[in-house]
């Protein structure tokens, strides 16, 4: 599944990316998404078997939604801070640090990404099993680290030890 997964995920961004579908945009895409695939087939399975990435697969798009969800709402109160009056007095910055039950790097690197993504959020620094994530303000760092946001990655890269 490795090689074979890989270049299909390449390929089909790659047609959705370049929107040609004649003879040489197509063969081109190949040619390169088979490159790519033979040097990287690893690491985007690493260690799984067919039936987890399939299930990882439907989980996690089964998350985007949700993620989507989080980034217009992250936004809307980031336009809020930023067009209040009194902005100056509601931004607060703050760096966090908190621990995650989250081991493998797939899930490490999506919840780092899902964090940035999100306005209000950066992930600065992900070092031995630490989050040290800069936020905007209290309120969005209390809301990170209820762990929602971590709990369902965790579900997508099955580290929640729990079914479907």
């Amino acid at each position: 599944m490795g090689f074979s997964g890989t270049f299909i995920i390449l390929y089909i961004f790659w047609i959705i990316l370049s929107g040609r579908f004649d003879y040489f945009h197509l063969s081109l895409g190949i040619i390169s998404c088979a490159i790519v695939a033979y040097a990287s087939h690893d690491l985007l399975f690493k260690e799984t078997k067919a039936k987890n990435v399939h299930t990882q697969f439907i989980r996690f798009v089964k998350y985007l939604p949700w993620l989507i969800y989080q980034i217009i709402l992250a936004g809307i109160y980031v336009t809020y801070l930023a067009l209040h009056p009194r902005m100056s007095m509601l931004i607060d910055p703050h760096i966090i640090r908190f621990k995650t039950k989250l081991k493998k790097d797939p899930s490490l690197f999506t919840f780092g990404n899902s964090i940035t993504l999100t306005p209000g959020t950066i992930t600065v620094l992900i070092e031995e099993g630490y989050f040290y994530v800069h936020t905007i303000d209290k309120k969005v760092a209390e809301g990170l680290l209820t762990g929602q946001m971590e709990d369902k990655v965790a579900h997508v890269f099955m580290e929640d030890h729990g079914e479907d």
